[in-house]
Order: structure tokens, then sequence, then C-alpha cells
């Protein structure tokens, strides 16, 4: 998590003569400065203002690189910039600088279909405020007591005081020793609604999966899935770009 700062990393530039990381350090800059000790662009320990911040950071990180001249670019290794955009949709997105100097700009796109599961740890996995969780998905299980399952699981939903209205979460008998759990943009809890799953449901009966995500600003990074299957109960963080990362 670093929204607050909007943009963190770093990109090494390499070998850089004296007279020449004298003048990357004097570029004036809101997001980011060249640091002569370890040869990098890093990004500043102040808060910026004024610009948004994808175009800003762009423009400052090739300024920066303009300076330097082109029979040094083989020696660049390199780095990454995530910067987070301010708008609504809360993008993320990576500025890549391959060896050479080659710059790539990337769209974090959150994909769970090729993501790895982990076992879930307790609820540590969760960054988002717990207020402003935004649950989606269905949960089903068979239960001893299906009728006072679904009663105890509507009432988390709808007791629970989170900052947004609870959404659609509708729990209920489903026959036989069913219960089914539906949610769509429902504000709870997600550890205290596991527990509760947990507590209700007869031993691995528990199938089905739901996102996290927050309202407001979803940040990408930040999405989580829980996937319960085969009487266990994984949690997946997204893959948030095409290709595996460096």
């Amino acid at each position: 998590m670093f929204y607050d700062q909007g943009c963190v990393g770093r990109v090494e530039l390499g070998p850089i003569p004296e007279g020449l990381a004298e003048r990357l350090a004097a570029i004036p800059g809101e997001w980011l400065e060249f640091d002569p000790g370890t040869g990098s662009v890093v990004v500043r320990h102040v808060e910026p203002t004024s610009t948004h911040h994808l175009p800003a950071i762009a423009f400052e990180l090739i300024r920066i690189f303009s300076e330097v001249p082109a029979e040094l670019h083989g020696e660049i290794p390199g780095g990454d910039l995530f910067v987070h955009t301010e708008d609504e949709h809360g993008h993320l997105v990576r500025i890549r600088v391959e060896p050479g100097g080659v710059i790539h700009f990337q769209w974090a796109h959150p994909d769970f279909r090729r993501s790895l599961r982990r076992p879930y740890m307790g609820g540590r996995e969760l960054t988002i405020d717990p207020e402003v969780q935004r649950l989606d998905g269905t949960v089903s299980f068979r239960s001893q007591t299906p009728e006072s399952a679904a009663v105890a699981l509507q009432d988390l939903a709808d007791t629970y005081e989170g900052l947004y209205p609870e959404g659609d979460c509708v729990a209920r008998a489903a026959g036989g020793s069913g219960v089914e759990l539906t949610m769509n943009e429902v504000n709870l809890d997600a550890s205290a609604l596991i527990d509760l799953l947990r507590e209700v449901a007869d031993p691995r009966s528990l199938s089905g999966q739901f996102e996290v995500t927050a309202f407001g600003t979803v940040l990408p990074e930040s999405r989580l899935r829980f996937v319960f299957e085969d009487g266990r109960l994984w949690v997946q963080h997204p893959l948030l770009w095409s290709e595996i990362d460096r």
C-alpha cells in the first residue's frame, strides 16, 4: 500500500560521471530526483501538490533521461516506478525502464485466473480497512441447523456498522441441510464473515468464493479473492501484469 505517496520505486542509471551527476541532481522536480549516492532516480521525500501524478512523474523521468548522453544508455540497469492515479478509478501504472534505457508504461489489469493460491492466514492478508470493505460472491455449505445458520449470516450483514450501506446480501436455507450466501457490494468485515462461516458450516462443506475490494477508490493490488474448495480456504492476490515480473 502506498496510496498516500502516490509513487514508489527507483530507476538505476548506472555509472554516471561526476559532472553529469551534479547536473542531474540539480534538476528541479515535484516527484523525482537523482540521488548521486546510489546513481538512481528516486521518489522525493516531500508531499507533491499541484499536478496530476502520472503526467508529472512521466515528464520528470524523461526530463532526467534527456540529460543522459546516448553513449551512456547501454550502461543503464533500469528499474520500476509504480504510480497510483488520483482519479476515481484508482489505476496502478508501472513505468518500467529496461536495461539500456527503454521506457514502458503499463496499466495494471488485475487477473485472478492465473494467480497463485495461498492458504488463508487468519486475515493478515487483508490491507483494506474493514469499515470500507466491499464483498461480492457466493458461498454454499451444509449445516446441521441450516435455518439458524442462514439467520446468523443475515444478522451479521444487517447489523455490521461499516461506513457504507450493506449492499445486497441474501443468506437462505436451500433445502435439506444446504445453505447459500450471495453478496453483491456488501459492506462487511471479511475476517468476521469467514469466522462465522467456519463456525456454522459442517466440516469440509464450504464451497464457492468471494472477492474483497473497497468502496471509494479501489487499489488494484489490494484486491483479494477467497476461495473455499475441498475443505480448505485459499487466498488469491490478483496478477497485475501480463508477463512475469522480474
